[in-house]
């Protein structure tokens, strides 16, 4: 017997954990879940695969993305752009963030994003005055993925001092600032909405900004112990050399000989590794948030990503500032930046025979998944195979080619949690969002 509140669909090929499957059938339950298929259906297409997740972002800096792009006087640099974006962030309130957040989690999932870990901080008013409602800026973003239709894992994000040292934080990043015990009730408030589309964890902005008391505590609290966490890190090489002059210690080193890291955490970026720093995170089963797109944006570096593949280590990607909004060519130039370093070819591919755009695809989905805590909801891509650049592509082929083949948009529908979000390249609600958007930023600007 048939159940009726199951739809069911057809594709050419479905990618699953073990690789592509032919002529695949399946059904979208009530609930958002894929399972089993007992009818015909709706054919999709010849190739369906399963939503990235993007594990990193900062949605308020999609809005500036572009305007930190003229040279100083001296040296331009990751510090300097951080001054400009300090400036844009001073004028972001909850009706700006929501029309920003919003429409970039619209291209987000027109680019085959379904999950976003949002690493968030702007929490309060300009002068460090929390709002009359203390999560309105947490909830600002809430509502945004719930009108585009993305799944959000929330990251609010714990900020409390203006370098290693434990200096008081500047005027620019006071309302980033929280005591640990209103972190804490900011982080239980805000688990009380979670659902199949919301997940929040824990977020420390990075070891300059948490004091080692105030990690400790964090840690150690009931919140901790379940959901994601996640931490900037060894991104700068002077957030490396601060480190050591202060804690006699570089920055991963110090985090795994004071917290328990394993696989609930995410060390973003992660550039800066030593040998042993690498092969300890690779063992922790944590997953290193790449974001290369913004890494080359701010001139971070490359991160090791031969040598931890061979350690086992876990990675996913993430937009971050969102100069770039497309798992493409993060994945893209996370290989590219290795080629040019190494000045050879196919990289990510470990063995003979491998393909890349697998190897890279596969990778990020697994470590991407486990950082965001996304559930196992139905969060589909179908791709054009109507594209000149799929034709003739096989299985074998087809992940390399949607990698490397150039920048046309390949994406056709989008479903999250079994609703359809985008269909034939057109998101249900981007007219109304774009608006909203352009009105937002030109009040900004």
């Amino acid at each position: 017997m048939i159940d009726p509140t199951v739809r069911c669909y057809r594709a050419g090929h479905l990618w699953r954990d073990d690789g592509w499957h032919a002529a695949a059938t399946f059904g979208v339950d009530a609930h958002g879940r894929i399972g089993p298929g007992d009818a015909p259906g709706e054919a999709l297409g010849e190739w369906v695969l399963p939503g990235m997740p993007n594990l990193h972002s900062h949605a308020f800096q999609r809005a500036m993305a572009g305007l930190a792009e003229r040279r100083g006087r001296s040296d331009d640099s990751f510090w300097r752009w951080r001054e400009t974006m300090y400036a844009f962030a001073a004028a972001i309130d909850p009706d700006a963030l929501q029309a920003i957040a919003a429409q970039l989690y619209v291209e987000m999932l027109k680019a085959g994003y379904t999950q976003v870990c949002e690493f968030h901080y702007l929490h309060h008013q300009l002068d460090g005055t929390p709002y009359a409602q203390a999560e309105a800026m947490s909830l600002a973003l809430v509502e945004a993925a719930r009108e585009a239709g993305i799944g959000l894992t929330l990251l609010p994000v714990l900020y409390m001092a203006g370098g290693f040292d434990g200096r008081a934080l500047a005027p620019r990043q006071r309302r980033f600032g929280h005591g640990v015990d209103s972190y804490l009730r900011l982080v239980d408030t805000l688990r009380r909405h979670q659902g199949d589309h919301l997940r929040v964890g824990i977020a420390l902005h990075s070891l300059r900004a948490v004091p080692p008391h105030a990690l400790r505590e964090v840690l150690a609290s009931k919140l901790a112990a379940s959901g994601p966490i996640h931490i900037h890190i060894a991104e700068q090489t002077g957030e490396v050399d601060d480190c050591l002059a202060v804690h006699g210690a570089r920055p991963v080193q110090w985090l795994f000989d004071h917290a328990d890291v394993d696989a609930r955490w995410c060390l973003v970026h992660a550039t800066h590794l030593d040998p042993a720093e690498r092969a300890q995170l690779a063992r922790s089963g944590a997953v290193a948030g790449l974001c290369p797109s913004t890494e080359a944006n701010l001139g971070d570096g490359l991160f090791p990503l031969a040598a931890y593949q061979a350690d086992g280590g876990i990675l996913g990607i993430g937009s971050d500032s969102h100069i770039s909004v497309s798992p493409v060519e993060e994945l893209r130039w996370l290989e590219y930046g290795q080629r040019l370093a190494t000045r050879q070819r196919s990289i990510a591919a470990q063995h003979p025979g491998d393909s890349t755009g697998e190897t890279l695809w596969r990778a990020a989905l697994r470590g991407g998944t486990q950082a965001a805590a996304s559930p196992a909801r139905a969060d589909l891509l179908v791709l054009d195979d109507t594209s000149p650049l799929l034709a003739a592509r096989s299985k074998d082929t087809l992940l390399d080619t949607l990698l490397f083949a150039g920048n046309t948009p390949l994406i056709r529908h989008v479903m999250v949690g079994g609703h359809w979000q985008v269909r034939d390249f057109h998101h249900r609600d981007q007219a109304r969002i774009a608006k909203r958007y352009r009105q937002a930023v030109a009040r900004l600007m």
